[in-house]
């Protein structure tokens, strides 16, 4: 997405700026009207901004709720795939000598990817250890695969073929819940349009009421609102700047095999 590409420290300062922009619109807006009427006009401009903020903030709320739900889904992604790399790693004793050796040295690697993963700065650089971690993949279940025909009735063979075939299937839903599920662009199309005329509409409705542009409430509004959606951009992104999901059961459990005697 292109809102990717802007750093979040830029981000923030151009909601700051539109959103500034916005609400000093709409005061010179309501400037242009005769003091008549802004007394007329008072009453329902103040019913109007007050509908128009409520929307937003239900917008607001909706869209931080996409990203948080899937930012704790991110989490317990991490957990489950350590999970499953160690029972992986367990049921590798049930392996040919010749083969446990290298399915050990190929599970420490594949966690080693899984850490650098969540560590690049750049997204074109991510397709490319993506691969080799498939590659690993498909080599784990090649020695699963061979040991298993050895005896094709051993229920210890089709445990172990489970456990590859289980952290297959979990890089495949990390890559969907961390990389390709983002929040929809008419989403955040209509967040920015809100926040914009929701933002023309305090500082429409400040006028009216003989406010001051210089009211101590408009910079709080302000940063109260580009900090929201500041975080709600951060938080859709694969790698949040602001919140990085925890790799500590991949970093714990990549100690753990270094100091469990195989």
């Amino acid at each position: 997405m292109i809102i990717d590409s802007i750093p979040i420290v830029i981000l923030f300062i151009i909601v700051v700026i539109l959103i500034a922009g916005a609400i000093e619109l709409g005061f010179r807006a309501g400037n242009t009207h005769p003091e008549q009427v802004k007394k007329d006009k008072e009453k329902i401009t103040s019913t109007n901004a007050a509908a128009i903020l409520g929307i937003l903030g239900f917008i607001l709320v909706f869209t931080f709720g996409i990203v948080y739900n899937r930012y704790d889904s991110k989490k317990e992604l991490v957990s489950e795939e350590a999970n499953l790399i160690r029972t992986a790693w367990l049921r590798s004793d049930f392996l040919q000598e010749k083969d446990r050796g290298e399915t050990l040295m190929l599970l420490k690697k594949y966690v080693d990817l899984r850490l650098e993963i969540v560590k690049i700065d750049d997204d074109n650089k991510i397709p490319a250890v993506l691969n080799e971690s498939s590659q690993i993949q498909r080599q784990l279940w090649k020695m699963a695969v061979t040991n298993a025909r050895i005896d094709m009735n051993s229920d210890i063979g089709a445990l172990y073929i489970e456990s590859v075939n289980e952290i297959i299937n979990q890089q495949a839903l990390r890559v969907a819940v961390g990389l390709q599920a983002r929040i929809p662009t008419v989403i955040l199309v209509l967040l920015f349009t809100m926040v914009i005329l929701g933002m023309f509409g305090v500082g429409y409705q400040a006028s009216i009421a003989g406010s001051s542009r210089r009211s101590w409430l408009s910079p709080v509004m302000i940063l109260t609102f580009s900090l929201m959606i500041t975080l709600i951009a951060s938080l859709d992104r694969p790698n949040s700047d602001i919140m990085p999901v925890s790799q500590k059961p991949l970093i714990d459990l990549r100690a753990w095999m270094d100091e469990t005697p195989k």
